[in-house]
């Protein structure tokens, strides 16, 4: 694919944009339990585990599932401070890939981002972590109420883009995501650690 044939990048957030600890780029909840007394692996089990799919396709509410949780495991701690520490935790910025994105959307490329994500940390990335400045739109599955891999996503996100799905370039870390973008007509780079946006395209 030539550069004038790609109307748009569809850019996952999680893994792509975003990875890990500003410090160091760990996970989040690396130092959860020494800092706020709550264990990751009983969070893991009690929280993510049962309700996140419900989450993040907007059918159940955050804080809703997450009270309670935090009522039995760390009755100590808020559920607006433990969401102060996750997002805060959870947004080091990829700023090489950021500029590569500004640079295409300056020559004429539309530029979206593909996410799954509920609705606060959507909010939170996009006015907080500021990456609602060089993109036209962001889609997210709570928003949208399906998730990738589902084909639906993919579907409504083409609809949404009023773009034909040749027309969209399509950034993520998950293959399974990667296989379903290319299920729905959309062209697909596996992004690693390793990747370069100029390259990836380039060998399209």
């Amino acid at each position: 694919m030539s550069r004038l044939t790609m109307k748009a990048l569809m850019v996952d957030v999680d893994g792509v944009l975003i990875k890990g600890r500003p410090l160091d780029g760990k996970h989040w909840s690396t130092d959860l339990e020494t800092d706020l007394g709550l264990s990751p692996i009983l969070l893991q089990d009690r929280f993510f585990t049962p309700y996140w799919d419900k989450i993040v396709t907007g059918k159940l509410d955050l804080i809703t599932a997450l009270k309670p949780v935090l009522s039995d495991l760390a009755p100590h701690l808020t559920t607006e401070d433990f969401i102060a520490y996750w997002f805060k935790n959870d947004a080091r910025l990829n700023t090489d890939l950021i500029e590569s994105l500004k640079f295409y959307r300056s020559a004429g490329v539309q530029i979206y981002l593909a996410t799954n994500q509920e609705h606060m940390r959507a909010d939170y990335i996009a006015q907080k972590l500021k990456l609602n400045t060089f993109a036209d739109a962001i889609y997210y599955s709570a928003a949208l109420r399906v998730k990738k891999p589902d084909h639906q996503f993919f579907e409504i996100v083409t609809s949404l883009s009023m773009l034909q799905p040749e027309d969209i370039v399509f950034l993520d870390d998950t293959q399974t995501n990667i296989t379903a973008a290319i299920q729905a007509g959309w062209q697909a780079i596996h992004w690693t650690e390793y990747s370069c946006l100029t390259s990836e395209i380039a060998s399209l």
